[in-house]
């Protein structure tokens, strides 16, 4: 007897959204509907420093940031976008802007609207009202006050971004809702999703759609929750904005890598989300390549090579480590191509099936080469084998020489073999018996 079962998708759908753009000219961004999954991150200089804000943008934006995070916690600093939007200009191009406005941000949301293309706002901290531990809930005439005073304070920001065509972000932290929802909800996901709803109705009513939404919380779990819940309210809601994911307060280090990719690369997965930050205590560059790596290890966007490599064992026919970052000097420019890098016949041909090339060991110490399952060259000495590597992709017309010239100014060639190679080959031969030489 048979037992069938549903077939599971290797990717989840990802969820229609509405297009969002970011910033004008030929530098503008968008978000959502059919395009790309976006990076984003934030500089950590003060705002009033103009020339050292501008500085970390423009290398923060050449290391692939789209879009970058500016914070104004005041008026003063709030003014300050105008010279660091018009030097971004001068002495760069027009980068992509978002103001993050947190405390009663009404007034330095709309100031910072003049500049910036997209305007953050915190809606547990937008309208701040101090907390006293209340743990009697609120009454209904005590909850359409403080979303009068919300729709009040939300109205000029509404009208001022609506001016300029720019975005707004609602920005839910989980660590910053206000005393009113977490009497109501409770500490929740429940509790954030109900905290961006409220904004994204204001919004609605006065006929303003430009959003994107965000729900964070530096806890993995209630950050999934969060999100996952939001989509099936705004579903209800028949709204469809795009969201903005992230891991708040990761930390620092891999730990901190694992879990923005744990939080993260699931609901991308899921086919939510349309733009992410990962969040460092480290320089903001270092955030930019766990973004892309979260990215392409989901086939989301593809922007270096794919390496497929086996971790190495008793089978193995080479020191793996070293011929592996060899390949991987030869090769690392060729961004769109799946190279592997397997260690013996094993598993190999069948493991690295869809890489459009494989390197495999083999016994006396030779190598064969593959164009996807099909073996191409077989019995290469392992100091020849980058190198007729290099000729095969050539042959098939997909090499191009890495930019620059060679060390010695003259054409690009393959890099020789690693010294730990060329010892260990050499003391393999000297070890030859005499009757088999």
């Amino acid at each position: 007897m048979s037992i069938s079962h549903p077939a599971t998708p290797l990717n989840f759908p990802r969820r229609r959204t509405r297009p969002v753009r970011v910033g004008s000219s030929d530098s503008a961004v968008v978000i959502g509907g059919d395009h790309p999954v976006v990076v984003q991150s934030m500089i950590t200089e003060e705002t009033h420093n103009v020339d050292a804000a501008v500085d970390q943008i423009i290398a923060m934006h050449k290391a692939g940031s789209e879009i970058v995070r500016v914070t104004t916690p005041n008026l003063a600093e709030a003014k300050c976008l105008a010279d660091i939007k018009a030097k971004l200009k001068q002495r760069y191009m027009d980068v992509p802007l978002v103001a993050d406005v947190h405390h009663q941000g009404s007034d330095i949301a709309v100031e910072v609207a003049k500049y910036v293309d997209k305007v953050r706002i915190n809606p547990g901290l937008f309208v701040f009202r101090k907390r006293v531990e209340r743990e009697i809930e609120y009454s209904r005439a005590e909850i359409d006050a403080e979303l009068e005073a919300i729709e009040s304070e939300l109205l000029p920001v509404i009208r001022a971004c609506r001016e300029r065509d720019i975005a707004m972000r609602v920005g839910v932290n989980h660590g910053s809702l206000s005393e009113r929802l977490t009497v109501t909800w409770g500490d929740t996901p429940e509790g954030m999703v109900e905290s961006a709803m409220e904004y994204l109705r204001i919004c609605e009513r006065h006929d303003f759609q430009n959003l994107v939404i965000s729900l964070k919380a530096s806890r993995v779990p209630i950050m999934l929750a969060a999100n996952r819940l939001m989509v099936q309210r705004m579903d209800a809601e028949g709204m469809d904005y795009p969201l903005h994911l992230g891991v708040t307060e990761a930390g620092d280090g891999q730990y901190a890598r694992v879990k923005s990719t744990c939080g993260i690369g699931t609901l991308l997965a899921e086919g939510i989300g349309d733009t992410i930050r990962v969040s460092l205590a480290e320089d903001p560059v270092n955030e930019l390549p766990v973004c892309y790596d979260i990215l392409q290890s989901l086939g989301l966007r593809k922007t270096k090579v794919e390496y497929i490599a086996c971790p190495s064992c008793g089978r193995t026919k080479f020191d793996l480590p070293t011929v592996f970052n060899w390949v991987k000097q030869a090769t690392g420019h060729l961004v769109g191509l799946d190279i592997a890098v397997m260690g013996c016949i094993v598993n190999g041909p069948g493991e690295m099936g869809d890489a459009d090339y494989g390197y495999v060991g083999k016994a006396g110490g030779k190598i064969s080469l593959y164009r996807r399952r099909d073996e191409v060259k077989t019995g290469i000495p392992q100091e020849k084998s980058v190198e007729e590597l290099v000729k095969l992709i050539k042959s098939d017309g997909r090499w191009e020489d890495p930019p620059g010239l060679g060390a010695d100014g003259g054409p690009w060639s393959p890099p020789p073999p690693p010294k730990a190679l060329s010892d260990r080959i050499q003391r393999e031969k000297n070890t030859i018996p005499l009757h088999v030489k």
